[in-house]
């Protein structure tokens, strides 16, 4: 007989993955105000003050004003990465006999699918294979990222979705797109050095360059090309990405979230996104001299982001927001990292609180619960996606089909 916690993960699954291809994997974003029609349409759109108050507007507001204000629901290329990685771990469920959510040859198609739709969302013009938002985006008053301006955080999700397909499908076109990626990273972001390494900046545009989270995904697809082409330099530059985030780790393992002042607070899903990016280059590498950097790293998330009965937090040092990245990504960093057997009562208790706090009668994910009102707004890529692959990472590694 399947235990109270397997019978409510199947069934939750199975409604997140209706809900998501109903909408055939389109939905909104927190930062996708800007692409209102109306907005579109007045004068304010070009001053910065006005755009930043419109997106923060969005982004806060408890109630979801996107038909109203005319925003579509659209594809995002990270979201559609995150369900094409979740897939492949479904289709890895599947060799194994676990058909519940699909037989390899209805997944396959699926993983086909989503493939060609992120092969076609690739932004052209740089020097190699990259992705950004299907949405322009106002950070703070120093910056405007316009619709499809790549960045190296959308484009670390899609390389890795667009391998791992790869390794299903057989298709030398997707993975040589995914490799030319390292081209992107080394010749269109920029590179401030820090001690005996350096740190790549999160965007070809300048004003957001010493982002923790985001030079170590840039390592990680460098980390990829080596494994792949043997690139002895791809390793090197990877490494000295590697180098600068654990020199700027603290003594207890933490990472705060970028250099500027405005970016020094601690987070859990950043955590996880470094933490997954170091493990990344090791694998690929075979490079382990950051080990217990991620060790330390490692005890830090788990004993400070998470409360003792499941509850995920979003700041090392407050609860709220609790955002549904948190509980998300913590899933995949532990398989990446070979920890999920060894944490999977805790995985399985964070899990249990997600579904049963967060999740809606219709299958999709809550954005944020909050001590005020909590926005409850379905979001595709920020919302369902992550959740999506994290359920399939677990199903896979929990053998619950068996």
């Amino acid at each position: 007989m399947e235990s109270k916690l397997v019978s409510k993960f199947k069934k939750s699954l199975a409604q997140l993955k209706s809900y998501c291809e109903a909408e055939d994997f389109k939905g909104w974003d927190p930062y996708d105000g800007m692409n209102s029609k109306v907005f579109q349409a007045l004068p304010i759109k070009h001053w910065d003050l006005a755009r930043l108050a419109w997106i923060q507007g969005f982004k806060r507001s408890p109630i979801n004003l996107r038909k109203l204000l005319l925003v579509p629901k659209e594809y995002n290329s990270m979201g559609v990465a995150l369900f094409l990685l979740g897939y492949c771990r479904l289709y890895k469920a599947a060799e194994n006999g676990c058909i519940e959510f699909g037989t390899e040859e209805g997944l396959l198609d699926r993983i086909k699918y989503l493939t060609e739709l992120l092969l076609q969302m690739k932004v052209d013009g740089y020097s190699g294979a990259c992705w950004g938002y299907n949405f322009d985006w106002q950070a703070r008053r120093l910056f405007l990222f316009k619709k499809d301006t790549p960045t190296v955080v959308a484009t670390a999700f899609c390389v890795e979705a667009l391998i791992e397909s790869h390794k299903i499908t057989k298709n030398q076109k997707t993975l040589e797109v995914a490799m030319s990626s390292a081209e992107f990273v080394l010749e269109d972001l920029s590179r401030t050095t820090h001690g005996k390494g350096h740190i790549f900046s999160y965007s070809i545009k300048d004003g957001n360059n010493t982002v923790i989270n985001a030079s170590l995904l840039g390592a990680k697809i460098l980390s990829y090309s080596y494994k792949y082409r043997k690139l002895e330099e791809h390793a090197v530059m990877a490494r000295k990405a590697v180098l600068a985030a654990c020199d700027l780790q603290e003594d207890d393992g933490s990472w705060i979230y970028g250099l500027l002042p405005v970016q020094s607070w601690k987070d859990s899903f950043h955590t996880g996104f470094n933490l997954d990016a170091i493990e990344t280059y090791q694998q690929n590498t075979s490079d382990t001299s950051f080990q217990k950097n991620i060790d330390k790293g490692w005890t830090y998330y788990i004993e400070n982001f998470f409360e003792a009965d499941g509850k995920p937090k979003y700041y090392h040092n407050k609860t709220y927001p609790i955002d549904i990245h948190c509980p998300a990504q913590v899933i995949v960093t532990a398989s990446k990292m070979n920890q999920f057997k060894s944490y999977e009562d805790f995985l399985a208790k964070t899990l249990r609180w997600t579904i049963d706090n967060m999740q809606s009668k219709k299958g999709y994910f809550y954005y944020q619960i909050k001590k005020g009102m909590s926005s409850k707004i379905s979001y595709m890529r920020w919302s369902n996606a992550f959740m999506f692959n994290a359920m399939a990472h677990y199903y896979l590694e929990s053998n619950q089909c068996l």
